[in-house]
C-alpha cells in the first residue's frame, strides 16, 4: 500500500473509495443494524415473534413496509462518517507504520507493526467520527411499524441530539465505537496489507484486480469475525438509550441472550463488510494508480 502520493492525496482518495463502497453497500449495513437491535423474541427486553429473519427476509421486509428507499437510510451521515473515518484511517496507516518501522527501512514490515498502526489509525478516526456513526446508526434505527420518526433527516438529527441531549451525547457509545473501529481497522488494514503480500509471493500473482479482490474478501471476513461482538455493543449503546454503560449493555445482553447474540447479523455483516472491503480496495487501488 506504500505510495508517493501525499497525505493530502492518499485521505481524498481513501474518502472517495470509501464514500463510493459506503453507498453501495448501505442497505445491508441497514439490515445489520436492524437485525443487531432486534431482541430475542422471549427475553425478559423482547416479546412475540421477531420481525426480522436472516439477510433477505429483514431486506425485503424493510423495503415492504418502508420502501426501497428506507435501504438508504442513514446515507448521508453515513458519507459524512467515510469522508472523516475512511480518509483518516487510511491516510494515517502509512505514516504511522513508517514511523514504526523507520523512514530508511527495507523489506516486509511485521505483521505486528502493521496491526498496532492500524489500531492507533483506527482509534483516532473514529474519536473524531464518532457523531456521524451516532446518527448514521440512530437513522437506520427507525422504522415505521408504530414508532413516529425522531429526526427529519441527518442534519435535524445532529441538532436534535445535541438540543435534546446535549453536545456530549454525539460521543455516545465512543468507548465500544473506539473498540470496534480499532479492532476492525486493524483487522482490514493489516490484513489486507499482509494477505497482499502473501498473495503477490505466489506463482502467477501480479498487483492486478484479482489480487485486490481476494486480500479484501480475506480482510472482510477477519474484520467481521473479530469485531462483531462489539460491533453488536456499539449499535445496541447507538441505538437505544436503556443501558447506562458499555458493560451494562454487554452483561445484558448476554444475560437476556446468550453469548451468540453477539454474533446477531453475522451473515449480512460479513457480506456488508466483506463487499465493502472488496470494492473499497478495488477503487482505492485503482484510483491510487491515477496519481503515480
Amino acid at each position: 500500500m506504500a505510495s508517493e502520493i501525499s497525505f493530502a492525496g492518499i485521505f481524498a482518495i481513501s474518502a472517495t473509495a470509501a464514500c463510493f463502497a459506503e453507498f453501495c453497500t448501505l442497505p445491508l449495513d441497514t439490515a445489520k443494524v436492524r437485525l443487531q437491535l432486534q431482541k430475542r423474541a422471549g427475553s425478559l427486553e423482547g416479546a412475540g415473534v421477531s420481525k426480522y429473519r436472516g439477510l433477505l427476509g429483514t431486506v425485503a421486509t424493510i423495503a415492504k413496509e418502508e420502501g426501497l428507499l428506507a435501504l438508504w437510510k442513514g446515507i448521508i451521515p453515513g458519507l459524512h462518517r467515510q469522508c472523516i473515518y475512511g480518509g483518516l484511517r487510511i491516510g494515517l496507516y502509512e505514516p504511522i507504520k513508517t514511523f514504526f518501522v523507520g523512514s530508511y527501512y527495507v523489506g516486509d514490515v511485521s505483521l505486528f507493526s502493521k496491526v498496532l498502526a492500524a489500531l492507533i489509525t483506527g482509534a483516532i478516526a473514529i474519536a473524531v467520527a464518532n457523531p456521524t456513526d451516532l446518527v448514521k446508526v440512530r437513522l437506520q434505527a427507525e422504522g415505521k411499524a408504530g414508532t413516529p420518526r425522531r429526526y427529519d433527516g441527518a442534519f435535524d438529527a445532529y441538532y436534535m441530539i445535541v438540543k435534546q441531549e446535549g453536545l456530549a451525547a454525539l460521543w455516545t457509545g465512543i468507548v465500544p465505537n473506539i473498540a470496534r473501529n480499532a479492532i476492525i481497522n486493524a483487522a482490514e488494514l493489516a490484513s489486507y496489507d499482509h494477505l497482499k503480500e502473501i498473495i503477490l509471493k505466489l506463482p502467477g500473482f501480479t498487483d492486478s484486480v484479482l489480487t485486490h479482490l481476494l486480500a479484501g474478501l480475506g480482510a472482510g471476513f477477519f474484520a467481521v469475525s473479530i469485531g462483531s461482538p462489539v460491533d453488536l455493543v456499539k449499535s445496541r449503546m447507538m441505538g437505544d438509550s436503556v443501558y447506562k454503560n458499555t458493560f451494562d449493555c454487554f452483561l445484558r445482553t448476554f444475560k437476556c441472550e446468550g453469548p451468540l447474540a453477539f454474533y446477531k447479523g453475522f451473515l449480512p455483516n460479513f457480506f456488508r463488510l466483506g463487499s465493502w472491503n472488496v470494492i473499497m480496495f478495488l477503487t482505492l487501488e485503482q484510483v491510487k494508480r491515477l496519481f503515480r
